[in-house]
């Protein structure tokens, strides 16, 4: 069943309506519904396209969060072929908020890691909502050295609202395990891709996503701190996170105008929630092009140099 926003509020009167007379078709035979239907369906296409032609931030926000948008175990189950999970960090702990594997795309053996934040009450606990502690950072720290060891490509999916704040984290050393995979993607030998599927909150987000290239999806967001965060410490008023989102630059169309990713996976209108074996096809796409375009002999010290120069000249066109 679909799940509407609450600015998809005409989609959603339209499409009741057409739920309506199918429903009322299908207890009178009688009645003929077939050119009203078509009339409102083309309405509410209408309707969608206008709306997602003008998205805000802090709507972009709310589709990125949209809980029937595609996470991690959706692209795993649709490109990736002999999948073989990974677990635990071998010091303390397996963190399901971070999965991560080996497997192959198109037949081409990757290793992959990324934040699952489940899809329903169950699993969303299973996966603490995809807020990594330590020891997923530290898998995927474990991860990425079997990658550089047997020269497997790094592919990564983000999203997330942020690493895990509590006090356990904490006390485990959450800054230190962030530290250590964000070096660890800089570090690699191997090509690594990023890409941000929903939401890519802070460090939590960077410790996975920093590499060769940095995609993300249209409609997904990729901040240091979540709106509500960012409204709390400027105006003590986590009530104006639209106002936040709306100044801090979090979409995917104004981070790529400051060099801060490389690309942008489009979406069918609607969002990926909507039609998501469209984005699963534009996704392969994208991953295969930057498997070929990193598959061309270039070694380790080349790779690294690639990805220093990358993120030391963002912002450089701005000064």
């Amino acid at each position: 069943m679909q799940s509407y926003l609450d600015f998809e509020k005409p989609v959603a009167e339209l499409e009741g309506k057409i739920a309506e007379l199918k429903s009322l078709a299908q207890t009178d035979e009688a009645v003929s519904i077939g050119d009203e239907v078509i009339r409102l369906q083309q309405r509410a296409e209408d309707a969608l396209r206008d709306i997602y032609k003008k998205l805000t931030p802090w709507q972009k926000t709310q589709i990125a969060r949209h809980p029937q948008r595609p996470h991690f175990s959706d692209y795993v189950k649709a490109l990736v072929t002999e999948w073989q999970p990974l677990a635990g960090d071998r010091k303390f702990a397996e963190d399901p908020a971070i999965q991560a594997g080996l497997g192959r795309i198109d037949g081409q053996p990757v290793a992959i890691l990324g934040q699952e934040r489940g899809s329903d009450t169950e699993s969303r606990l299973k996966h603490n909502f995809g807020m990594a502690r330590p020891e997923g950072y530290r898998k995927a720290v474990r991860l990425m050295d079997i990658a550089d060891r047997f020269g497997l490509p790094v592919i990564s999916f983000v999203d997330t609202a942020g690493a895990y704040p509590g006090i356990g984290a904490e006390e485990r050393g959450q800054a230190e395990a962030i530290a250590r995979s964000t070096e660890k993607c800089l570090e690699i030998g191997v090509p690594n891709l990023s890409i941000v599927i929903g939401e890519g909150g802070s460090g939590g987000a960077i410790a996975i996503a920093t590499a060769n290239r940095v995609l993300m999806l249209e409609h997904a967001v990729y901040s240091v701190i979540s709106p509500e965060g960012a409204a709390s410490i400027l105006w003590r008023d986590a009530g104006k996170a639209q106002d936040a989102a709306n100044s801090m630059k979090i979409t995917a169309q104004d981070l790529l105008n400051f060099g801060v990713i490389d690309g942008i996976i489009e979406e069918p209108v609607g969002g990926a929630h909507r039609h998501p074996g469209e984005v699963m096809t534009a996704t392969k796409k994208q991953i295969l092009s930057f498997l070929s375009d990193f598959g061309d002999g270039r070694g380790p010290l080349e790779i690294r140099e690639h990805r220093r120069e990358k993120f030391l000249a963002i912002g450089t066109a701005l000064t």
